[in-house]
């Protein structure tokens, strides 16, 4: 089974940049005591921040407007109809894209004192520029009306792969979080 241990193995082992640390990957073997997300400071400014909660709404919203979304670009896809519905929904999304990754960084900023890249979510921010270049390359292509229907959607859907690969990365990156706070809590009760 490809667990995510397994999959840092792997991936640890197939990468050859020699600027691994400094771009925020671990190096070496994975230890149960990697370094916590948020240092104690961070932790602080996280649970005040306004944005946090900003975040833990507009997440949510996304999801939803792209599972609507997407529902609306496959039957398009599928039937040849429904087009501007289709359209329509790609650009909500794109806007509830736009709206998530602004506030996302007034809260990194006040998280982590910068807009994007901080070590904590260095690899997230990566793929998040990736996720925002399909999206408005999307925008592009209908506000100048590049390609037929079928090429603007199939853009959609490769937007949509990217943003649910980004999806996961955060789900997964937020899990591990919870559960270093969880040992930590643990390991202060314990002492």
């Amino acid at each position: 089974m490809l667990t995510a241990r397994r999959l840092a193995g792997l991936l640890d082992a197939l990468d050859a940049s020699p600027w691994g640390a400094a771009a925020g990957r671990r190096v070496g073997r994975i230890e149960e005591t990697t370094q916590p997300l948020y240092t104690p400071e961070e932790r602080v400014r996280r649970d005040a921040s306004p944005w946090t909660l900003v975040q833990g709404v507009l997440a949510p919203i996304q999801f939803v407007v792209f599972l609507v979304s997407l529902g609306f670009v496959l039957n398009y896809l599928a039937t040849g109809e429904g087009f501007a519905t289709a359209t329509a929904s790609v650009v909500i999304k794109t806007l509830v894209l736009y709206t998530i990754m602004v506030t996302g960084c007034v809260w990194e900023k006040e998280v982590f004192g910068r807009y994007l890249f901080a070590p904590a979510f260095y690899w997230e921010d990566m793929f998040s520029m990736l996720v925002l270049a399909l999206h408005t390359a999307y925008l592009a292509a209908v506000f100048a009306g590049l390609g037929d229907g079928t090429f603007q959607m199939l853009l959609a859907l490769a937007a949509y792969a990217a943003y649910v690969v980004n999806a996961v990365q955060f789900v997964m990156k937020l899990r591990a979080a919870r559960k270093q706070e969880a040992r930590m809590a643990g390991g202060m009760r314990a002492a």
